[in-house]
């Protein structure tokens, strides 16, 4: 059975592609990304636990 590992990162919205790009090459997938509590976006990203 897969085990993951997950993470959140605040979204700059003029940056956001960078942003998931820069995590995607770190083997990180996002899941969902919502408005946080302060008005801002979060991501919400997962990968296998022991990844790169």
């Amino acid at each position: 059975m897969t085990t993951w590992e997950y993470m959140t990162t605040p979204l700059i919205v003029h940056n956001t592609t960078a942003i998931l790009n820069n995590w995607g090459a770190q083997g990180w997938e996002l899941v969902q990304i919502v408005q946080g509590p302060e008005g801002g976006l979060v991501a919400y990203l997962k990968r296998p636990a022991g990844g790169a």
